[in-house]
């Protein structure tokens, strides 16, 4: 599915509207809603947890590998998706059975 700018705002304003709890927990969702469509599945998800993604997911209703594309153009600014083009096995990495690779830093 495209992610226009209305289709943007619309999620957002959406989750918003029914959102009850911690308004760090919202903004933290929308954060990662942003950071995925530049970047792209494979780069958040070696920057966030499984949990949080999940989280994330069902407060904004969307599904990460179905909106973000594979790779975004700002994927190659991910430190942890730029290790992560030198190992064999992308999940292994995800789910921190290779040291060394997930990280939260943009170079």
């Amino acid at each position: 599915m495209a992610m226009t700018d209305k289709r943007l705002v619309e999620m957002i304003d959406k989750a918003i509207g029914r959102f009850h709890g911690d308004s760090r927990t919202l903004s933290n969702a929308i954060g990662y809603l942003m950071l995925g469509r530049r970047f792209g599945w494979r780069a958040v998800f070696l920057m966030y947890d499984k949990k949080s993604i999940k989280s994330y997911e069902q407060l904004l209703g969307f599904d990460s590998r179905e909106l973000f594309p594979e790779a975004g153009d700002l994927a190659d600014k991910s430190v942890a998706y730029c290790a992560v083009q030198k190992v064999t096995n992308f999940w292994k990495a995800v789910k921190g059975e290779i040291p060394g690779i997930r990280t939260t830093e943009v170079a």
